[in-house]
């Protein structure tokens, strides 16, 4: 055991343990703490052909997955009011004695309160009959719609489900694509999880190469890549929502998932889950390993090893029928092999990379009154990323640990009452850090060096918002909304971060208009290296400088049009930052450390295409982004060698022009069903460009059959041409990156009651 390892074992903090015990004190704490919006509000009219209000007429909302449903009335007006409905996929069902019953799927989306308007025909003499009303399109009251992903297009989107892959998004978000193992969205990795609306706060920047959550505990994940509210943060180029499985959906049923593939891989979860009228639950547990870990710098897969396993918990517990209390438990290890060429594999460079990663939340929600809901969500979260570079490693030999810990919490009150749906609300955390540099190498003169730096750091963020809604007319939303931030670690800063936004919809043809603007502001991670005798000993030409935060300017247009059950969707989108934020490495070695660049623009437009079920049977999907990301200036803060690129912008390492993601998904008769998708891209940037490598496509496909309700199969062949190209040569982990050869695999699930 080196001697940073000997470190980690003595002074990494028992997490496991202290996200039980987090539980506890949040459990007893949680009404005085202070919120996360987890639900959104259904409401809206129901009148007849001439446009006159249906008084009595009787809503039910139920869900498409779940054992969730909730009725009410109509009013004198034709109005009903539903609050408190959690996020997902809905059928809402509206009947009245002499009208036909119309029946509409919806999404509801987090913190959203759109009103629908529904039109009920009278019924012929013969009977009532049941319609398909027109979908709405989603979030028609937002200035930036949601990307929302199911867990049904999870399960048979090829690749989705393996514990390591993120397919999920990039198959159905425009503009997110994985390069050097980082997820990026719209031109910047720094991006922000959320766990049924709870934030899993992480300020670092790249550091970890391993997933969150294991796609088979998501029912919807719900993506944002642009126009955030004030109640959604500062993480300018995604938020994600992981609306998790919660119990709701099953009756003490239990999921057994087998996975075996090429490179020796196996993937498995087992999960159980039950539900009361108050009460639900839901646990799993996963592991996986394979010889085809982080993307390799050749065509070959050289010391690219990788597992993990982790487990995940939720529960639900309904009070009474104004009080909701929810726990959600997360932890996840990680281990990856550094892939080597064929010059490292032979020189003997074995280097590693450990990841912990651990959280725990708790929300009480509470309904006040009609349209009135108060939720608060303390929080915990362990996230660490151990590199250690092998004892026969070439110099220089690096160690790089970090351990990160945030506690705090999030309260909310919104009130969705008349023309408005307004949010209010507080949100913070403290942050500890313990983090440990360690470089063997030669100085110039060829002499053997050991530098070694480490120690605590310590910061906190808090942050007040104000958000509102206001639909003054059906036909037009308008949103402002304003967010105060105080960042205080080795510096201090504050941010004021207004936004604005309105949408338009077009009478009769449905289309909605929409516009944004908004600023953000991105706390720094706290890493900092420098000093007499540290590892820049080693490095005469490169220095740590301070970091602070990016700020974000955004605007966005965009134009949404919903025919015949399809959804086509086109955005058009600007930021321009200062302070962006990237990484990059220490010489040779594979430390990588974050740093600032002065300026940065990154623009273009989006298209996203969603199909209804044609027939019943066949579903399509495609995303397409046309994009620029640009830097501009020196490094103005992190790892720096003092070089100056000039005044001129220059490409970004993750630039790429097009980028595109499409897919069908066919059922087919007897329980069976297939889904191909393709994906492209023009090429990453060259080098230090301006030149883009060369375009690349893959083709995946997957297909399946059921056999009753306890028994599935399915295979997966991911690359199916073995196309071979260089992905990109940016110098994060092994340096260049190859994309992954071919892969098998084939599934086997089996349900079964206890």
């Amino acid at each position: 055991m080196g001697h940073g390892e000997k470190m980690n074992s003595k002074r990494r903090l028992p997490y496991e343990a202290l996200i039980l015990f987090s539980c506890l004190i949040v459990w007893m704490a949680g009404p005085r703490l202070a919120c996360a919006d987890i639900f959104g509000t259904v409401r809206g009219v129901v009148h007849d052909p001439q446009h006159r209000p249906i008084e009595a007429a009787e809503i039910r909302v139920s869900a498409r997955n779940l054992d969730w449903n909730r009725t009410t009335k109509t009013d004198a007006n034709g109005e009903f009011f539903i609050d408190a409905v959690p996020a997902g996929e809905y059928l809402i069902e509206i009947t009245h004695d002499n009208f036909q019953m119309p029946r509409t799927p919806i999404i509801v989306n987090i913190g959203s309160a759109p009103v629908l308007h529904f039109s009920m025909d009278l019924a012929s003499i013969q009977s009532k009959i049941s319609v398909i009303a027109q979908v709405e399109p989603t979030a028609p009251d937002s200035a930036s719609p949601p990307n929302d992903v199911t867990q049904a297009e999870i399960a048979r989107t090829p690749g989705a489900g393996n514990s390591d892959s993120l397919s999920m998004i990039t198959s159905y978000v425009p503009g997110a694509y994985m390069v050097h193992d980082q997820l990026h969205i719209r031109g910047g990795h720094q991006i922000s999880w959320l766990v049924d609306g709870v934030p899993v706060p992480n300020t670092n920047i790249a550091s970890n190469v391993g997933t969150l959550f294991h796609p088979g505990d998501i029912q919807t994940l719900e993506v944002q890549r642009g126009g955030l509210s004030a109640d959604s943060g500062d993480r300018t180029y995604g938020v994600l929502n992981v609306v998790t499985r919660n119990g709701f959906e099953r009756n003490r049923e239990a999921d057994l998932t087998v996975n075996a593939a090429s490179f020796y891989r196996t993937d498995d979860q087992l999960s159980f889950g039950d539900h009361t009228d108050r009460l639900a639950y839901y646990v799993s547990a996963n592991g996986y390993r394979t010889n085809l870990g982080l993307a390799p710098p050749v065509a070959s897969a050289i010391h690219d090893a990788a597992n993990g396993y982790g487990g995940f918990g939720s529960i639900i517990y309904n009070a009474t029928p104004s009080d909701q209390f929810r726990i959600v438990a997360s932890i996840r290890r990680d281990f990856f092999q550094v892939p080597n060429d064929l010059t490292g594999q032979t020189s003997g460079r074995s280097d590693v990379q450990h990841e912990h990663d651990g959280f725990a939340n708790f929300s009480w929600v509470h309904t006040v009154g009609t349209g009135e809901l108060i939720t608060v969500s303390p929080f915990y979260h362990y996230n660490s990323a151990a590199f250690a570079g092998g004892t026969n490693d070439p110099p220089p030999i690096a160690t790089d640990h970090r351990a990160s810990q945030y506690g705090g919490a999030q309260a909310s009150l919104e009130i969705v009452r008349g023309k408005h749906n307004a949010h209010f609300g507080l949100y913070g955390f403290a942050q500890h850090d313990f983090d440990l540099f360690d470089v063997i190498g030669l100085d110039n003169s060829g002499v053997a060096l050991h530098t070694h730096q480490q120690g605590p750091l310590n910061g906190a963020l808090a942050a007040v918002f104000a958000e509102d809604q206001y639909q003054p007319w059906e036909w037009i939303t308008f949103s402002g909304g304003l967010r105060l931030t105080h960042f205080g670690g080795s510096l201090s800063e504050n941010a004021v971060s207004p936004r604005v936004g309105a949408s338009f919809r077009i009478p009769h043809l449905r289309w909605v208009l929409r516009a944004f603007y908004g600023r953000y502001y991105q706390a720094p991670p706290l890493s900092t290296v420098g000093g007499p005798g540290t590892i820049f000993t080693l490095s005469p030409g490169q220095e740590f400088l301070p970091l602070r935060g990016e700020r974000d300017e955004q605007r966005e247009f965009g134009l949404t049009i919903p025919v015949a059950g399809w959804t086509f969707d086109f955005a058009n989108f600007r930021t321009n930052a200062r302070n962006f934020f990237d990484h990059d490495v220490l010489q040779n070695s594979d430390i990588s450390l974050p740093l600032t660049i002065a300026g940065a623009r990154i623009r273009g437009w989006e298209g996203t295409i969603r199909s209804p079920k044609i027939s019943g049977r066949v579903q399509i999907h495609a995303v397409y982004s046309y994009q620029f990301a640009e830097g501009r200036g020196p490094v103005s803060g992190g790892l720096t060698d003092f070089s100056s690129p000039g005044d001129n912008f220059f490409f970004l390492d993750h630039d790429q022009r097009h980028t595109l993601n499409a897919g069908i998904d066919i059922s087919l008769p007897r329980e069976a069903w297939i889904s191909p998708d393709v994906s492209f891209g023009s090429g990453f940037l060259n080098g230090n460009g301006p030149n883009h490598l060369d375009p690349h496509t893959e083709v995946n496909i997957s297909a399946g059959k059921s056999f009753g309700d306890k028994w599935a199969i399915a295979a997966t062949a991911l690359n199916i041409g073995n196309s071979r190209y260089l992905e990109d040569n940016s110098n994060t982990f092994g340096g260049t990156h190859f994309n992954y050869p071919r892969q098998f695999s084939v599934q086997v699930k089996y349900k079964f009651h206890y």
